[in-house]
């Protein structure tokens, strides 16, 4: 017999079509693990110093180098992707929280809400993100915790106002005015109704900003402004390098390179994700 078609193996089926997709996908989740066991992988602690061992080449002892301080650069890449993932993991789903909060609110509920909210998103657009940040960060001590809420607290607008855009169609749809007829309450036809017809977009935005975080963390722990050392992260090892990319290039090239192949494997996983939950697309 013919196996049933359902929502989810469809969405799977053209997801799994896409090689870049699945390819960044893959990559995503080497990243992940390799940071994730880092204790087991690693053969060094990550600010172990060893003064015989300064600025040596990548070896077979030291994979991907020592810095100016004899660290081996492979544990602290390793560690380093536990913070510049995790930050650009959690701050995407921080911003995906409040945006689908702020959006869903002004969608279902429309008039003097949808006006206020909306306008109160509009100004946060107006800002310039990446200076606001950077006197952001200057400001508030910048632990990992901080970086994430501020990171976060520059990425919503976007979620809020796809999520806007689909609850004003949603909400006049023939399943919401059977919820209110049958007395179900606002907040459980936006939770039960509304709202998982709307993650779509959702997921793709999420997917998308968990790229533009890890950059935003890189480029401020590069400027002095992010993850502190001796707490390594991709973008403070970046900035320990500045100095040395002409004479220790394996130094930038690592963490760099981490960088751009997580960037470029987030975005080609969101592209995947959006053609895949487009139901206008035909088998």
């Amino acid at each position: 017999m013919p196996r049933k078609s359902s929502l989810y193996r469809d969405t799977w089926r053209r997801f799994a079509r896409d090689r870049l997709a699945i390819g960044g996908l893959i990559i995503l989740l080497t990243l992940g693990l390799a940071a994730g066991s880092a204790p087991l992988l690693a053969r060094f602690a990550p600010n172990q110093v060893d003064l015989r061992k300064l600025d040596a080449a990548p070896s077979r002892a030291h994979w991907f180098g020592t810095d100016d301080l004899g660290r081996d650069e492979f544990s602290r890449a390793l560690y380093a992707g536990r913070v510049s993932l995790s930050i650009g993991v959690l701050s995407a789903a921080v911003a995906a929280v409040a945006g689908t909060t702020v959006g869903s609110s002004a969608g279902y509920y429309g008039g003097g809400v949808d006006s206020v909210l909306m306008r109160a998103t509009d100004v946060v657009l107006s800002i310039p993100p990446l200076p606001l940040v950077i006197v952001l960060s200057a400001i508030a001590k910048p632990s990992p915790l901080i970086l994430i809420l501020i990171i976060a607290g520059i990425g919503w607008m976007g979620t809020a106002r796809l999520v806007r855009s689909a609850f004003l169609t949603i909400r006049e749809g023939e399943y919401v005015e059977a919820a209110r007829a049958m007395g179900c309450s606002n907040l459980r036809i936006i939770l039960r109704h509304a709202l998982p017809n709307s993650l779509g977009p959702v997921i793709v935005a999420a997917t998308l900003a968990v790229g533009n975080a890890i950059i935003t963390e890189s480029v401020l722990s590069f400027l002095g402004v992010g993850v502190q050392p001796p707490t390594a992260s991709w973008g403070n090892m970046l900035q320990h390098a500045e100095s040395t990319m002409a004479t220790n290039p394996w130094l930038s090239i690592f963490p760099g390179l981490f960088i751009l192949l997580s960037a470029l494997s987030v975005n080609a996983l969101g592209d995947g994700l959006r053609d895949a939950l487009d139901v206008r697309m035909k088998e």
